[in-house]
C-alpha cells in the first residue's frame, strides 16, 4: 500500500467521486461528518486539515481525514464539533494504524466517536458505546409507536403541551430545509444563549464555527446538504434545529429554542414535527449522538456504535499527551457511566451559567424579538 497526504481541497474530481463511492458502499459510513463536502469546508477554514489517500495497487482503497496539530498531535476532523469520524475505505481494509500515523506525520491520534469495529483501529479501542438514532426505516408511524412504548407518559405530556402551545400562541407549522439566513442567525443566537445559561463554552463565540455553519447551510446536493428547520407558533419562531444530511441520514447538531416559550417544551415538540418531515424527505435515520440528554433515550428507536481509544508511536510528544489527557478521559468516562454523577455535573454547570449571566447580564432575546417583530 502507498499513502499520500494532502489537503482535501487539492483532491481532484476523480478522487472526490471515489470518496463518495466508498462512503455509499458501506452503510456504517452513512454520516455527513464522513462526507467529502464536510472535509472540504473544514479545509477552507482551518490550516491544519489533511487527508491521507490510501492506494492499494492501482486503485484508491481509502481516505483518512484528520487534523494535524503541533508536535504531531492528530485529532479527528472537526474535533469537538463532530459526533462521527473514521476511515472511509473499502470494507475490511486492513491498514496498520501505526503505519498510517507514520505516513500522516502523527505521533498520536486520539478518538472518541470513531466508527466502531474498523480493522485499522479495533486493536486500540478502549471503549465502545451506543449512539441513539431515530430509525425511520419502517416508517414514521412505526417510529412513533416505539416512542410511545419507550415512555407513554412523556408522549402524552408533550402532546398536551403541543396543543396548549397552538391554542395560546397560534397554529404550529414547521419550515423544513429553510434557506433563510435570518432564521439560521436566530437559531445560533438561541444556541449561544443556551451555552451560556448551562455553563458550557459558547462555540459560536468562534467566528470560524459560525462561518462553517453558514457554509454548510448553503450546501445543496443529493448526497450532502445542511438542513435548517424552524417551528412556528402563528408567526413566531419558537424552536429550531440545524444539522447535516446525506441522502438518507440526518445528524443532530444544533437544536435550540426561545426560552420565553420553555413552559411548552418547544424543543421536543419541534423534534416530533421534524421527525415526520424528515421521514417524508427520505431520511432513514436521525443520529442523535452518544450520551447526554434523557430525551434521546425516549426518542430513540435504534443505535449505532462508536468507539473511544488512542493510537501512538513512541515519542516525547506522545508521552506528554498521554499524561495530560488520561486523567480527563477517565473522569469523563466515570461521569458518563453514572447518571447520578452526570446530573450532578449538569446542575453545577447550570449554576455556573446562572452566576455568569448575573455577573455579565445579556439580553439575547431582545434583539431577536425586535428583528422578528415579536412582543
Amino acid at each position: 500500500m502507498n499513502i499520500q497526504v494532502t489537503r482535501p481541497g487539492e483532491l481532484g474530481a476523480a478522487e472526490r467521486s471515489r470518496w463518495r463511492e466508498l462512503q455509499k458502499a458501506d452503510p456504517s459510513l452513512d454520516n455527513p461528518f464522513l462526507s467529502v463536502e464536510f472535509a472540504l469546508a473544514m479545509d477552507r477554514l482551518r490550516d491544519y486539515v489533511r487527508v491521507a489517500v490510501v492506494h492499494d495497487g492501482g486503485r484508491i482503497a481509502g481516505f483518512f481525514p484528520f487534523e494535524r496539530h503541533a508536535f504531531g498531535i492528530g485529532k479527528p476532523l472537526g474535533g469537538f464539533l463532530t459526533t462521527y469520524h473514521g476511515l472511509i475505505s473499502e470494507p475490511g481494509l486492513r491498514l496498520p494504524a501505526k503505519e498510517l500515523l507514520r505516513a500522516c506525520g502523527l505521533t498520536v491520534y486520539e478518538f472518541d466517536h470513531l466508527v466502531a469495529g474498523q480493522p485499522t483501529f479495533t486493536p486500540y479501542e478502549t471503549d465502545v458505546r451506543p449512539a441513539a438514532v431515530m430509525d425511520f426505516s419502517a416508517g414514521f408511524d412505526a417510529w412513533l409507536a416505539q416512542v410511545q412504548k419507550n415512555s407513554p407518559k412523556n408522549l402524552k405530556t408533550v402532546r398536551y403541551k403541543e396543543r396548549k402551545l397552538a391554542r395560546e400562541q397560534g397554529p404550529l407549522r414547521l419550515e423544513w430545509n429553510s434557506a433563510d439566513a435570518g432564521e439560521l442567525d436566530l437559531l445560533l443566537r438561541w444556541k449561544s444563549d443556551q451555552y451560556r445559561r448551562t455553563g458550557r463554552v459558547d462555540r459560536f463565540a468562534q467566528p470560524w464555527i459560525v462561518e462553517l455553519t453558514r457554509q454548510m447551510h448553503a450546501e445543496r446536493s443529493p448526497d450532502f446538504s445542511g438542513v435548517l428547520t424552524m417551528l412556528y407558533a402563528g408567526d413566531t419562531p419558537v424552536a429550531g434545529h440545524f444539522g447535516l444530511r446525506t441522502a438518507t441520514t440526518l445528524v443532530g447538531w444544533f437544536p435550540a429554542y426561545d426560552t420565553d416559550f420553555a413552559r411548552y417544551s418547544p424543543g421536543i415538540v419541534h423534534h416530533l414535527h421534524m421527525a415526520r418531515r424528515a421521514c417524508e424527505a427520505g431520511i432513514r435515520q436521525v443520529d442523535m449522538g452518544k450520551g447526554g440528554k434523557e430525551y434521546k433515550d425516549w426518542l430513540k428507536s435504534g443505535v449505532v456504535y462508536v468507539s473511544e481509544g488512542r493510537v501512538s508511536r513512541p515519542s516525547p510528544a506522545a508521552a506528554v499527551h498521554w499524561i495530560g489527557r488520561t486523567p480527563f478521559t477517565k473522569a469523563r468516562t466515570i461521569v458518563l457511566d453514572r447518571p447520578s454523577l452526570y446530573k450532578a455535573a449538569d446542575r453545577v454547570l447550570k449554576s455556573f451559567g446562572r452566576l455568569r449571566s448575573h455577573l455579565h447580564p445579556q439580553s439575547p432575546n431582545a434583539a431577536t424579538k425586535q428583528q422578528w417583530g415579536v412582543r
